[in-house]
């Protein structure tokens, strides 16, 4: 499987259930919102998130790994593949998935372990 990691460094925040969704994030060029009667995550580039404004629960310094192409709905098991090599190695994941394709973001601090164990397992990266 080809995957490839994004540049940006990405941030995770919550919002009480009721919030209103922030405006700065829908000014990033990739961002992710989702909605629950417990919460509203905001996942996007922590370059996007404003300094004047303070943000209570946020988890800072992820790295956003994208699997490339556009996955059919009828495939199986390929975020589940992923995860599975990565939780073996003791690498947390924060999990998207879009109409197109998944999106695993790592910490930073183990994103290059993470690169390792995922080509040691078969799966290759681009260099884009």
């Amino acid at each position: 499987m080809k995957l490839k990691i994004i540049d940006s460094t990405f941030s995770v925040i919550k919002f009480p259930p009721a919030e209103t969704i922030p405006l700065w994030a829908l000014n990033c060029e990739v961002f992710s919102i989702t909605r629950t009667h417990e919460e509203l995550s905001v996942v996007c580039p922590s370059e996007c998130l404003p300094t004047n404004e303070q943000i209570i629960e946020v988890e800072h310094d992820w790295k956003c790994i994208k699997v490339e192409g556009i996955l059919d709905f009828s495939l199986t098991g390929i975020l589940s593949s992923l995860a599975t090599t990565l939780a073996e190695n003791k690498i947390s994941i924060f999990a998207i998935s879009t109409f197109n394709t998944d999106y695993l973001l790592v910490k930073s601090h183990s994103i290059k372990k993470a690169r390792i164990v995922l080509e040691n397992n078969g799966h290759s990266f681009c260099n884009i």
